[in-house]
């Protein structure tokens, strides 16, 4: 049996199989990027609800294995060299698994790097621009009377979204034929933009019918399905 004990995320959230990597996460838009990759890959995995609404991200378990006190975070009980590994930061851990499986993430080296670069474009973009459009169109941020933040991330948000337009153009997925870490990646955040922020007619998404074809492409896949739900809110 694999040994954890040296986790001490592990003593808040104990493993019923320490042989499986612990996924410890929430189904947020960063969240599902890892149950979807999990779920795709058909890697063994037990998840673990971390309820970021009662503040279980900042408990010293959890910072122990992630500083940053952000899900989603793993261990793996058979990283590199056969030793347990833990990570945090999911474009990180979407890498990982990507190699560890052997799946998602192109061989050849032009393909991978081009991969990884679209994979960051959500890191540095999407994620935070349309995680800032959630917060001032339907959380705390509604309430400021100054309307010039919303603006300017919608704003922006448009901007992106031509960007992964463009780029789905005439493309299946984006890059090419092939699904990979880059979709897995965007396709929970574009999703979680309509629905949960509720903000379809804000950023006017109809507008881009390459991204909603290619979102109701992913969609459709049986594993993006079920890693939408895990770890579930209850």
């Amino acid at each position: 049996m694999s040994d954890l004990s040296t986790f001490p995320i592990a003593r808040r959230w104990p493993a019923q199989r320490p042989d499986r990597i612990q996924l410890y996460s929430l189904n947020t838009p960063n969240g599902v990027k890892v149950s979807i990759m999990l779920e795709e890959t058909g890697l063994p995995y037990e998840a673990h609800l971390v309820d970021i609404g009662n503040d279980e991200s900042h408990v010293p378990e959890f910072l122990a294995l992630n500083p940053n006190g952000k899900i989603p975070a793993i261990v793996d009980p058979d990283g590199p060299d056969g030793k347990p590994l833990g990570l945090f930061e999911s474009g990180a851990i979407l890498m990982y698994l990507a190699e560890k499986s052997g799946k998602f993430l192109p061989a050849d080296p032009a393909r991978r790097w081009e991969t990884i670069q679209w994979v960051f474009f959500q890191m540095a973009s999407i994620g935070p621009m349309f995680g800032q459009v959630g917060f001032f169109h339907k959380y705390a941020g509604r309430e400021y009377e100054d309307k010039r933040p919303l603006a300017r991330y919608v704003n922006e948000s448009k901007r992106l979204l031509g960007v992964l337009d463009e780029r789905l153009a005439g493309r299946e997925w984006i890059m090419g034929d092939e699904y990979t870490i880059a979709d897995i990646a965007t396709l929970g955040w574009v999703n979680n933009l309509i629905t949960w922020y509720e903000a379809r007619e804000l950023v006017e998404y109809d507008r881009y019918g390459h991204v909603d074809a290619w979102l109701q492409r992913g969609l459709a896949r049986a594993a993006v399905q079920r890693g939408l739900k895990i770890p579930s809110r209850g």
